[in-house]
């Protein structure tokens, strides 16, 4: 079983509009609603692929309800979501039908109590033993202390479990310091990060603050690994239009399918970013459109980089 930790759960609200113009009214073509925050996404993805996943972080409200029940559709995916007192939030992404250009607004997260911050913890600590590797995905909830993600990071390090942070900022910064087995930032996750805007250079400097691996999302150009056994650039065969909102949550997936299934480095690349364009390809965060991603899964270049400090 995988583990997606999702401390920032969303409903994903996504609207179609036939162009988007500011100041002015809209006629919405289409609405969709998924469960929604970074894990959420990767646990469906993971599910799509075939394996079993449990996600857990926090839920509550109306909206924590909506996203309770949405999940309740996916028999692949455990909830093991910890209740709260606030509301979860909402995420809104509008998409324009005539540019493909997607608009995102993301609500703050609610208030996490230190109880409920401590019920989760435990609840992290009970699901470890049965858990083949856990990611660690998205912002912090007002509340939970700023270095979460590196307690989380120890806690699986010590029941044996390899863990994947994918997070941004201050979070990143002490998490990768408790040495997670991997980290998945995008490029400008990773200047904030390093201070350095040259990518090979900034995941080379990633790794040596603590983080087994490095891979780097560079977005249209692919993803750019640096790892113990090599550093590979992996890109597309050509630039997809759509809507983005949870491409590089699909990586994720992608590379968490490839640890657990032990594949080989270049495979777990090439798995990852066309997962991530075939999810450009799909109407909402969270789904990827199947054919695109077994036509693209072979046209996925692979190419190895000098290894050299």
């Amino acid at each position: 079983m995988i583990l997606t930790v999702t401390l920032n759960t969303a409903l994903d609200i996504t609207y179609r509009v036939r162009g988007l113009r500011p100041h002015t009214s809209h006629r919405v073509t289409e609405v969709t609603e998924r469960p929604g925050g970074k894990g959420l996404n990767v646990a469906r993805v993971l599910a799509a692929l075939g394996h079993e996943v449990t996600v857990t972080g926090f839920a509550g409200g109306a909206t924590g309800h909506a996203v309770r029940d949405g999940l309740t559709a996916e028999p692949a995916v455990t909830d093991a979501l910890v209740p709260i007192a606030g509301a979860s939030r909402r995420t809104i992404a509008v998409v324009d039908e005539l540019t493909g250009d997607t608009t995102q607004l993301n609500e703050p997260g609610p208030a996490i109590a230190p109880a409920e911050w401590n019920a989760f913890q435990e609840v992290y600590a009970d699901l470890l033993p049965d858990v083949s590797a856990v990611a660690l995905c998205g912002s912090l909830p007002p509340g939970v202390p700023v270095g979460a993600y590196a307690g989380l990071v120890r806690t699986a390090r010590a029941a044996g479990v390899p863990v994947l942070l994918d997070t941004s900022g201050e979070p990143l910064r002490r998490g990768v310091a408790a040495r997670p087995d991997m980290i998945k930032p995008n490029a400008d996750e990773l200047a904030e990060l390093t201070g350095s805007h040259e990518p090979l250079r900034a995941t080379r400097d990633a790794r040596r603050r603590g983080a087994h691996a490095v891979v780097a999302s560079l977005g249209t150009e692919g993803l750019l690994a640096v790892t113990p056994e090599g550093h590979w650039r992996a890109a597309p065969p050509a630039r997809v239009r759509g809507n983005p909102t949870g491409a590089g949550d699909s990586a994720v997936a992608g590379l968490l399918a490839g640890l657990v299934e032990h594949l080989a480095w270049p495979d777990r690349l090439a798995r990852a970013v066309a997962l991530s364009a075939a999810t450009v390809l799909a109407p909402a965060a969270g789904e990827f459109d199947r054919p695109a991603y077994e036509e693209l899964l072979g046209q996925v270049t692979v190419t190895a980089e000098a290894s050299a400090a």
